[in-house]
């Protein structure tokens, strides 16, 4: 079966995805091993994992039959679709794309991490056609928190930053609650699981500034909760009503000026079970197309190379 090749080698996962010119897709991930009580990385041991764990991830798809033939290569390169946007652990999936694009004698094309998980979101929900058209998107992780006007420019999402977080991300509010709760690291899956044991509704009320939010002090509001005995579930709750919370102020505010766009949320923090509760009226990934994944890379591959675009 022939298809396009995409890689995406994040902050903390490998993956690789197929796509196929039948419409079929299978994406290829696995976690980065982050030392126990841990928050993250240095770039140079992501950078190593990936580099020994992709071929891994490459050979996964081979082995499901859906990479025969490859048509082209393509690779998230930065983490953003802007000037200075840069991350080594990109380099893994960058370098290894480009030789075996060459070694096959087929194109190679670079896209960003954040057009990647835009991509995925879509395929995932049903909605390519969200692709053609502008539209408003999150982009929740525990790198980012961003709130996006992603419009098509030659056929390509390119996005311009409306809003977010002016400090630490939603992902990092979640994964330093998760530390302090006895939560492995990324805390999203366990902190959500917390979470559903607590029916507390109690929420920090967040400064907005337009569209922009800071999200460190609700951190000193969670280590507070933790000290006066809170039982872990309702500290889990907390943190989660206020994240889904904000994330929906800001979206309401930001659909007063950009009125009928649909919203989308993409994102490792996106996959949790309260904020798609709280922002029923968005469109959302599965929750394994939301944490990072290759397949958005891959559709784009795809999407570029069946339009005819020039190619790195």
């Amino acid at each position: 079966m022939s298809g396009v090749l995409g890689l995406d080698t994040s902050n903390y996962t490998t993956s690789a995805a197929v796509y196929c010119d039948d419409g079929t897709g299978l994406n290829s991930s696995r976690l980065l091993d982050v030392p126990e009580g841990g928050l993250g990385l240095r770039q140079s041991d992501a950078l190593f994992q990936h580099v020994r764990r992709l071929p891994e991830r490459v050979r996964e798809l081979y082995a499901s039959g859906k990479l025969k033939e490859i048509r082209a290569v393509g690779a998230s390169t930065a983490p953003r679709s802007v000037e200075g946007s840069y991350m080594p652990c990109f380099l893994a999936g960058e370098s290894q794309g480009q030789v075996l694009a060459d070694a096959l004698d087929v194109p190679f094309f670079a896209f960003s991490h954040q057009q990647g998980h835009v991509a995925a979101a879509c395929w995932s929900a049903g909605r390519m056609d969200l692709l053609d058209k502008p539209i408003l998107s999150w982009h929740l992780s525990g790198g980012t928190t961003e709130l996006l006007l992603v419009e098509p420019v030659d056929g390509m999402p390119q996005m311009k930053i409306l809003g977010g977080t002016e400090d630490i991300s939603a992902g990092q509010l979640i994964d330093r609650t998760g530390k302090r709760l006895g939560v492995p690291f990324p805390a999203g899956k366990g902190l959500d699981a917390m979470a559903a044991n607590s029916t507390s509704k109690e929420k920090f009320a967040v400064k907005l500034r337009g569209l922009h939010f800071s999200f460190s002090g609700v951190e000193n509001q969670v280590q507070k909760r933790i000290d006066a005995g809170m039982a872990p579930e309702d500290v889990a709750r907390f943190t989660l009503n206020t994240v889904a919370a904000t994330v929906h102020r800001v979206t309401q505010q930001a659909l007063k000026e950009y009125p009928g766009l649909e919203v989308l949320c993409s994102g490792g923090v996106a996959s949790n079970s309260l904020l798609r509760q709280v922002m029923d009226y968005a469109l959302f990934a599965e929750p394994r197309y939301s944490t990072d994944n290759a397949m958005g890379i891959a559709l784009l591959t795809h999407r570029a190379m069946e339009m005819g675009k020039n190619h790195e």
